[in-house]
This record gives structure tokens, C-alpha cells and sequence, in this order.
């Protein structure tokens, strides 16, 4: 029998702006302002509590759904809360009982140990910053200098073991995700004892680099290859201590998994609306990648949907601790029909596959002249790359003469165009285009955007980052985030990880 998730309508309270509010708790009231809580508290979330490391009385949180059947080997999930949060505020604030209940898996919201904070790591150069007391009084914890006597691990561990002699827990599925801080702790947990866990992910709060790379940048690790979901919002601005740039950050919180966990081919590459994935194959452990378009610091309310879907239904660590991968409920393959340019790259990707171009693709303004004194303003800008290479991703026949191009698609249609015109013709009618054809290195260049969108007909999206602008095209409606488009200009650059 398949067991139906069922949303329950909730009790707005729009007024409400504090925090998580105390009344929320076991009641049917939401106040989702960005997602504050977006579900009304499940009537199968038990609170616990116990002194589980020290004479301090501890607080979690267990979620079993009725689908749960004890005759048989049920994975666990561990869902770690945010900074001034607590257990009962990240399931009512994720979708996890939800997927829970259709799965039969088991859930547990842990507290963080005395305070609202993990007992996390925290690079020297920021430790004064993040240890003085905010206007709550929370603080960071100083941290052991022995991994195994961290406070929180020790929380994980022991409610490890009290699943495993309470429930029928499959221990070869125990996997661990986390939520802004919660992700901070579920990435410190994984790069200290990542072998004890079938998968990790995480939303929101990159490590700062330097809890990453020693200072001659090799990969700081002594939990080993794990499976690695890291999710990031396109408007998060975490760390908010670190001094790097937001995308520097975010390339090196990617860049640390790749190496770890040997994934040294290209990634397949799947853009659905705002979510923007990038799913790698490691010769050691996968890694998945998802950037979220128009999103501030948080997590998605589908974020376990997505995780459940894509990565964890589909992972295994075995007692010898090797990693089985499983068919998951939704196969992580890309885009079947994708073209994405960058400014400056001397390669396209199109499919799942790289190409070189003869020249490197370069930004040009669309200019509107006013007046009599050559004022301008740019009314577009559009990235160009080789005519000739255009031909070849649409599969045309093409040639090109002093300045002049014609290109024949595979279904007749005739294109023809001339250096300097804004405007072509197909099939011997006139139509505009965004820009002109512009000549370099005796190649004409036009606007790949302009022919993806009018002669393609797909989708087309751009974005910015620091390293210059990336469009991406596909036969679906898609938004190009801006993480997503530096990792694509990372890859088209030539970019590689090292080992």
C-alpha cells in the first residue's frame, strides 16, 4: 500500500514576525513568511528527552510515521536545525515527516547540546568575532581539541545507538541533513566521520575555506569519500564572516567534495525552473550540487523531497564501508538538450558534452545612439561565438565568405547572414536580430543567445557572476542561477580540481 502525504490547511498568523514563536509548537498555526514554518505541526512529532553525554537534560525530537513497519530494516534520517532554532522548529520548517510518511523512514530532530548553537568548528581568524555574545546572549562553544569529545557528535552517536535498540533500523541507510548552522555541523560531521553515513546534505552555511584546505590548499578530511548533497541559495550571504567573495566560497565548498571524493569527469547538468543541478559520478563517492534561483539563506520546503529523490534513496554504506548505489527514485541525468556559452571560454557545452570553439566567446553591446553628439545607451549585451560553430550544435550545413555566411538547417530552412547587419533573412523573408554579426580573426560571430531563442526555440536563460556572464538553453523552462553559472564558467574555463 502507498501511503498518501497529506497537507494539512494551517491557522495563518501573518501579524506574527518573532522567530519561531513558542505558541507554533504543537498547534496548527503557520507564519511562513519565506518559510519560517510551512507546515502545521505533525501529530506524530514526540519530543524526548534525556541526559544522553552529561548530567544536562537533552532534547530531541522522533518522527515516526504510520507507514513505518518494524518487520522491516527502516533507514534513519537525522535532520539538524539551524542556529537559534531547535528540532521541533526544523520539521515543521522542512518537508522531511512528509516524505517520511509516503517512505516508512524514521526521522530524528535533535536539539543542539545546552544552547541554540552547534558546538562547531571555527576557524582562528574568526573565532573572536563569532564567540562574543549577540544580542541573545548565544554564543559559540569552544571546541575540544579531540573531535570525539565535541558535545554534539557525542549527541549524534548515543542517539544513534538508542534508534538502532528502539526501532528496526537498516544501519547501512543512516544519512544526516542539515540546515544553515545545521548544515555547518552536517559538513563538519562528514569531513570528521563521514564513513559512518550511507549520505550527507545540506542547505545553506558553506564552511569558511580555511576549515577546508591546509595553508598549502590541500583538502583538510579524516572521515573519508561520502556521498555529498550541498544545496545553496542564489541570495545567501553566509558566511557572513568569512572575507572571500560569496561565489569564491561556494566553488571551494564544491571544489573540497570533488577532490575528496575523486569526481574528475564532467558533471550532467539539469536546470527545472529555479532549481539548478549539477550531478557528479566520483571514482570514490558522488557528489550532487543544487544552486536555487531568487533564494535567501534557508531551505526550500522541498528540500527533503529533492535530497530523498535524487541522492538519499539511492545510496548504501556497507559494513565493510564501502558505498552501494542503488537506483534512486528519480535518476540524476541532465538535460538532454542543453547549450551554455560563456563570456571569455573558449569552449560550449552542448548535451552533456564540452566543444571547442576556434575562438573564445566574447560579450557584445547593442547599442541605441542618441542625438548629434554620439551619446549611447546599451540596450543589450549578448555573448557571440563563432558562426560556424552555431552550424555544427544545430547540426547545419554552413559556409562563410568575405564577411558573408549562409547556413542550411536540417529541416531546409535557409539562413543567411552579413557582416554589420542587424537583421538576416530565413528563407528569403527578413527578420531582426538582438545584435549584429560581428567579424573577428576572419570568423563571423553572432548572437548564440538570439539563435537559441528564435531559430532553436528553446529557453533561454543568463546570468552574471564575477567571472563574467553565462547563458544556458533548454527545451524547458529554466532560470540560471548565479552559482550555477559560475560552476559552468569554471568548467568551461578549463577548470579541473586537483587532487
Amino acid at each position: 500500500m502507498e501511503y498518501k502525504i497529506r497537507l494539512i490547511p494551517g491557522i495563518p498568523d501573518d501579524d506574527n514576525r518573532d522567530y519561531l514563536p513558542v505558541k507554533l509548537k504543537e498547534s496548527e498555526i503557520v507564519v511562513n513568511e519565506n518559510g519560517n514554518n510551512s507546515q502545521v505541526y505533525p501529530k506524530n512529532l514526540k519530543e524526548m528527552k534525556a541526559c544522553l553525554i552529561d548530567e544536562h537534560e537533552d532534547t530531541w525530537y522522533e518522527y515516526v510515521p504510520d507507514s513505518y513497519d518494524p518487520s522491516r530494516k527502516t533507514p534513519l534520517v537525522f535532520s539538524m536545525h539551524g542556529g537559534i532554532m531547535n528540532g521541533w522548529g526544523q520539521c515543521i520548517y522542512t518537508s522531511w515527516s512528509h516524505v517520511a510518511d509516503r517512505e516508512g523512514f524514521i526521522v530524528v530532530y535533535p536539539n543542539a547540546h545546552l544552547r541554540g548553537f552547534w558546538q562547531i568548528e571555527c576557524e582562528r581568524r574568526f573565532f573572536k568575532q563569532l564567540s562574543e555574545p549577540n544580542d541573545e546572549g548565544i554564543y559559540m562553544h569552544d571546541f575540544p581539541d579531540d573531535i570525539r569529545e565535541n558535545n554534539d557528535i557525542r549527541i549524534v552517536v548515543k542517539l544513534t545507538e538508542m534508534m538502532k535498540e528502539k526501532y528496526n533500523i537498516d544501519e547501512e541507510r543512516i544519512y544526516m541533513q542539515g540546515m544553515s548552522l545545521g548544515n555547518s555541523m552536517t559538513a563538519m560531521i562528514a569531513r570528521h566521520c563521514g564513513m559512518h553515513f550511507a549520505g550527507m546534505a545540506g542547505s545553506a552555511g558553506p564552511s569558511t575555506i580555511g576549515l577546508l584546505f591546509d595553508k598549502d590548499d590541500r583538502p583538510v578530511n579524516a572521515g573519508g569519500p561520502v556521498p555529498v548533497w550541498q544545496a545553496r541559495m542564489e541570495f545567501d550571504q553566509a558566511p557572513p564572516a568569512s572575507e572571500e567573495g560569496v561565489e569564491d566560497v561556494v566553488a571551494k565548498n564544491r571544489e573540497y567534495w570533488l577532490r575528496i571524493n575523486e569526481c574528475d569527469t564532467l558533471p550532467e547538468l539539469k536546470i527545472d525552473g529555479e532549481n539548478n543541478f549539477a550531478f557528479y559520478k566520483g571514482k570514490k563517492a558522488d557528489f550532487v550540487f543544487r544552486d536555487v534561483k531568487n533564494r535567501d539563506h534557508g531551505q526550500t520546503f522541498d528540500e527533503a523531497e529533492l535530497v530523498w529523490d535524487y541522492f538519499f534513496s539511492g545510496t548504501r554504506r556497507r559494513a565493510d564501508g564501502s558505498i552501494e548505489y542503488m537506483e534512486p527514485e528519480i535518476p540524476r541525468e541532465g538535460d538532454k538538450v542543453v547549450v551554455a556559452a560563456a563570456d571569455g571560454c573558449d569552449s560550449i557545452w552542448v548535451g552533456q558534452e564540452m566543444k571547442k570553439l576556434p575562438a573564445k566567446a566574447f560579450m557584445w553591446k547593442k547599442l541605441k545612439y542618441h542625438g548629434l553628439h554620439g551619446d549611447a545607451i546599451v540596450r543589450g549585451e549578448y555573448c557571440m561565438i563563432p558562426a560556424s560553430s552555431v552550424a555544427q550544435i544545430a547540426g547545419a550545413a554552413y559556409g562563410e565568405k568575405d564577411g558573408w555566411a549562409q547556413m542550411t538547417m536540417k529541416d531546409g530552412r535557409v539562413i543567411q547572414f552579413a557582416r554589420g547587419c542587424i537583421g538576416c533573412t530565413i528563407d528569403n523573408r527578413v527578420h531582426a536580430m538582438l545584435c549584429e554579426p560581428v567579424e573577428r580573426e576572419g570568423m563571423l560571430f553572432i548572437s548564440i543567445e538570439w539563435f537559441c531563442r528564435e531559430v532553436l526555440g528553446l529557453h533561454v536563460s543568463t546570468c552574471g557572476t564575477t567571472l563574467g556572464d553565462v547563458m544556458y538553453a533548454t527545451d524547458h523552462y529554466s532560470l540560471l542561477s548565479v552559482n550555477m553559472a559560475r560552476l559552468i564558467k569554471d568548467l568551461l574555463s578549463g577548470y579541473k580540481p586537483v587532487k
